[in-house]
């Protein structure tokens, strides 16, 4: 169960009022363990926030993207050949940027099936 930065503030705050390890197990039922662990992280500056740090990736995503802006019609291994990666990275990078596969701006005109199944009854 995970419990919220000031609920932990306190319990740290109720333990350095002078109450004992049983007081606080019984009160907020706190394991003596957790509770260092909280009292040690508090002090040591631990649940203050941190910068978030940026995962560096394999791909560009601008230059994965301005690539696929200025050649749509490249096949994903031409893709991959060009960043030095495997079509199935390129095809999960793609995923993620929201790109999908081509379509067909407009349908092909196909003749209707001979097999009799879809005609009207004479």
């Amino acid at each position: 169960m995970a419990y919220g930065m000031d609920f932990r503030c306190k319990a740290v705050e109720y333990k350095q009022n002078g109450h004992t390890f049983e007081e606080l197990k019984e009160a907020p039922s706190i394991p003596p363990q957790t509770f260092c662990l909280w009292r040690e992280r508090l002090e040591n500056g631990y649940y203050h926030a941190r910068p978030k740090q940026v995962r560096k990736r394999k791909v560009d995503k601008e230059r994965l993207k301005r690539a696929v802006r200025d050649k749509p019609d490249m096949f994903l291994r031409e893709l991959a050949k060009m960043f030095g990666r495997s079509p199935q990275s390129i095809h999960a990078m793609l995923k993620t940027l929201g790109i999908t596969r081509k379509k067909n701006s407009s349908r092909t005109w196909r003749p209707p099936r001979k097999s009799g199944r879809g005609s009207p009854p004479a």
